[in-house]
């Protein structure tokens, strides 16, 4: 969304809030439930398009972030009887922190090498859990004290899920979103600008992985447990596909992001199947490559077709047919010659 007013992203936000809270009224419990799971995904994808989008960081850790606060609340949760809503604050500040501890030693990292920093976090942290079997449960995961319903779910990470939106275009839209935006483009004009670009990217990664705390808390609570393996790599790619599916640098599209994270798996083998036929292949569509096969064909067909992603060409598809209808609007009726133009 634009920082100088409420504008087109704002009406897509107001929109996207209608139709949230009227989707409960038409949707089964099944479908609700998996809806919440988009609304984890949306908070991740949230975080990662500030680091990334904006702030121009990449990661591949952040389904280590997402793990640390679903673990941080299932500790507290079972182990010290705290009710399970009341830790998701906790567990978004212990993954920040940790971000932003993370981020002075990526300092001096660019590109790949600082995307292979954020592929250890992952899987440092996935060992970490494995091994303290007494804490974490081990490889076997550890169940917490309650089971959400579709409806329930829905409720419970929707309405948080708003509020993190308005967290990130507040930042966003601030003078630390335009640092951001600065060290994004030049970090040499951002350093003359007298942006410190030291404080400036710890406090984008802990941003970053504060969210991710946050979306890992919800989502062990939606499922109602929890396990190392279900916070792989796999998923901070898929989230940062995602990111790029519902374009970069743009707060809209995270939403697009996330029902592909949440979709595409579950959809990929009849996806297959429609795509191979006309072509006369004969691939087996449920195959264990199938998601990614699909997820490979997506993020190509994005970058040629919307390199600006799926918000980008929603955008450009809105702006012709407003500038149709106004060019139909000013047009003169039939019979009537227009005005001539004074000098």
């Amino acid at each position: 969304m634009s920082q100088r007013g409420f504008g087109a992203g704002g009406a897509a936000s107001l929109l996207g809030a209608i139709v949230m809270a009227l989707l409960p009224l038409v949707l089964s419990d099944t479908s609700e439930y998996r809806f919440a799971f988009v609304g984890a995904f949306f908070i991740a994808a949230l975080g990662l398009q500030i680091l990334t989008g904006y702030a121009g960081q990449i990661s591949l850790g952040h389904s280590g972030f997402m793990l640390l606060g679903a673990y941080v609340t299932t500790i507290l949760s079972v182990d010290h009887g705290v009710r399970d809503l009341y830790t998701i604050p906790l567990a978004g500040v212990v993954a920040g922190i940790a971000g932003f501890l993370f981020g002075f030693p990526a300092l001096r990292l660019r590109g790949v090498y600082l995307a292979l920093a954020t592929f250890a976090i992952s899987i440092a942290l996935i060992a970490l859990a494995k091994k303290y079997e007494g804490l974490t449960g081990g490889g076997g995961g550890k169940p917490l004290t309650r089971v959400l319903t579709g409806h329930q779910a829905y409720i419970t990470i929707w309405p948080i899920a708003g509020v993190m939106f308005v967290f990130a275009w507040l930042i966003l839209r601030g003078r630390l979103g335009r640092a951001f935006r600065t060290i994004r483009e030049s970090e040499i004009a951002a350093v003359s600008l007298g942006v410190n670009l030291a404080l400036t990217k710890t406090l984008a990664f802990g941003i970053s992985a504060f969210f991710a705390g946050i979306a890992g808390s919800l989502y062990g609570i939606t499922i109602g447990f929890v396990n190392p393996d279900t916070f792989t790599i796999t998923l901070s790619i898929l989230l940062l596909v995602g990111v790029v599916v519902g374009g970069l640098g743009t707060l809209v599209g995270v939403i697009f992001g996330a029902l592909f994270i949440e979709y595409v798996p579950l959809y990929s083998p009849d996806i297959l199947d429609w795509v191979q036929k006309p072509v006369g292949l004969d691939l087996d569509p449920q195959a264990a490559g199938a998601p990614a096969a699909v997820y490979g064909a997506i993020l190509l067909a994005v970058l040629y077709i919307a390199p600006t992603g799926a918000a980008g060409m929603v955008h450009g598809v809105v702006r012709i047919l407003g500038r149709r209808l106004y060019t139909s609007s000013s047009t003169s009726p039939p019979g009537q010659v227009p005005k001539r133009r004074q000098a």
